[in-house]
């Protein structure tokens, strides 16, 4: 299993601390800011350009959690032997061969077989795996770090690949402002991954596994580090499209409209308020107009005017009114000088909303 000691993490907090640092602080202050306007900003649907966000995301979840598969993983020949990394050469390929189709070793065998004769070029083989040891033209034991450059893209793809699936999940055009306002963390989040993983493997002591007296004290880093990876990135993408989820349905870290957007909301609902008084002015204005339905409409202001005069002949109508102009809670002088000054603001074009508020 991979292992980290206590100057790795020292370095990885001052290496990425002035980073991230920020980064968490403004969370936590977006956070607070969050929960006290969850109270006066409701919660509402998932838009649907964020559908397409969480699918890409889920997408990306599920292939790097499908990359973390033995199936897809490249042969280990200790692992497939049950070798130690002291057996002789002759030993681990003959071994090999016995568990090939055929028992005979294969030509990418063959080719293998003399790199890593020493214990120096099977830590290597541990470490950065059998494509690297294969292909490499250039690289050799005695300059570990060759090794490490010629695997740098290697390692890096992955990540390249996760970091499209982050850009594509919080564009523009497919997130809209919902999902770009997440475009640096992600960024930032798969730049991290990125770099933690090429510097934990640059700085690993890579002659650790020459001391393994027993294949099972084998440390296998470069197929362990496929498995972190893979659910390093799953996971990474699952809490994302948690956030992305919260902050779209306004249940976290949600963000108030600006002044411009507040002003823009109004002046539609004031623009639709206009557009139905208008369309209401057109209505009356038909009903005016028409015979028929004018006769209609005086028929029915007759007919509601004799159903209320009936109303309040009532007994218990007129008790009602009586008491309630008796006990005072009904003035009639305050009425009728809030219907002036109702029937004056209209006239001057004052709003009734602030009488209401003198």
């Amino acid at each position: 299993m991979v292992q980290i000691n206590l100057s790795t993490l020292k370095t990885l907090c001052f290496t990425l601390g002035p980073f991230l640092l920020p980064r968490l602080i403004a969370y936590y202050r977006s956070f607070k800011t969050s929960r006290a306007q969850a109270k006066t900003i409701p919660i509402r649907p998932l838009p649907t350009h964020i559908y397409r966000s969480l699918n890409i995301l889920f997408i990306s979840t599920f292939l790097f959690f499908l990359s973390t598969f033995p199936y897809f993983a490249p042969e280990n020949i200790f692992l497939a032997t049950s070798s130690r990394i002291q057996t002789p050469n002759d030993v681990l390929f003959n071994r090999l061969s016995s568990l090939r189709p055929t028992n005979t070793l294969t030509p990418a065998d063959e080719h293998l077989k003399p790199r890593i004769a020493s214990i120096d070029a099977r830590c290597l083989y541990l470490q950065y795996g059998p494509e690297i040891l294969h292909s490499c033209p250039f690289c050799l034991s005695d300059e570990p770090l060759s090794y490490f450059w010629y695997a740098l893209p290697t390692l890096l793809l992955p990540h390249i690949l996760h970091l499209f699936a982050l850009g594509a999940a919080t564009s523009s055009a497919i997130a809209g402002k919902e999902g770009n306002r997440w475009r640096n963390s992600a960024v930032m989040l798969g730049v991290g991954l990125a770099v933690m993983e090429c510097y934990v493997t640059g700085t690993r002591n890579w002659k650790g596994n020459a001391r393994s007296l027993r294949a099972q004290d084998l440390q296998h880093w470069h197929w362990d580090m496929r498995v972190w990876r893979g659910i390093g990135i799953a996971v990474a993408d699952a809490v994302f499209a948690g956030l992305l989820y919260a902050s779209a349905t306004n249940r976290l870290f949600v963000v108030p409209p600006t002044a411009g957007e507040r002003v823009e909301g109004a002046l539609k609902v004031l623009e639709g308020a206009r557009g139905k008084m208008a369309a209401l002015g057109i209505v009356r204005n038909v009903v005016v107009r028409d015979e028929g339905l004018r006769r209609r409409g005086e028929g029915y202001w007759r007919k509601e005017g004799a159903v209320m005069a009936e109303v309040l002949e009532e007994r218990e109508v007129l008790e009602g009114i009586r008491g309630a102009l008796g006990s005072g809670r009904v003035q009639v002088s305050k009425v009728e000088e809030e219907a002036r000054r109702y029937a004056d603001a209209i006239v001057s074009g004052t709003s009734f909303v602030q009488l209401q508020q003198q």
